[in-house]
């Protein structure tokens, strides 16, 4: 099973098999994390180095709490706008399920609250989803 995994924040393996509601000792999971702005003024007014470098960090303790746990994972951070993010990682990483973690309704971060709908309707793979934790 290969698992495209889109999160704004770090992931652990349980919370990864909850969510697909399968063992994950043979899949392969790449990581994405975009670069997210927490509004739409910080998208166009921000310079996106600080949103790049958070990004940078989630992705390597995603990946970092996967590996420890044996699953076969890698990471890269993404565009802003996560669909885009994960049509470029499906560009490289043939996935046959998408799993995207965002944040409760609320306090999504700007352009992540439409990303379930839009990734189900132009990515043409089964997309499931769950909150992070507060």
């Amino acid at each position: 099973m290969r698992l495209l995994v889109i999160a704004a924040e770090p992931v652990e393996a349980g919370q990864l098999a909850h969510v697909v509601g399968e063992d994950l000792d043979d899949a392969e999971v790449r990581v994405v994390t975009p670069a997210l702005n927490d509004s739409r003024l910080a998208f166009w007014v921000s310079d996106p180095d600080e949103a790049i470098a958070e990004a940078q960090s989630a992705t390597e303790a995603s990946v970092a709490r996967l590996r420890s746990e044996g699953i076969d994972a890698e990471g890269d951070t993404g565009e802003s706008d996560p669909v885009v993010a994960l049509e470029d990682a499906l560009a490289t990483f043939p996935a046959d399920r998408i799993v995207i973690f965002r944040h409760p309704a609320g306090e999504e971060a700007y352009l992540e609250d439409d990303v379930i709908d839009d990734a189900r309707e132009r990515l043409g793979v089964p997309v499931v989803a769950a909150e992070l934790p507060r």
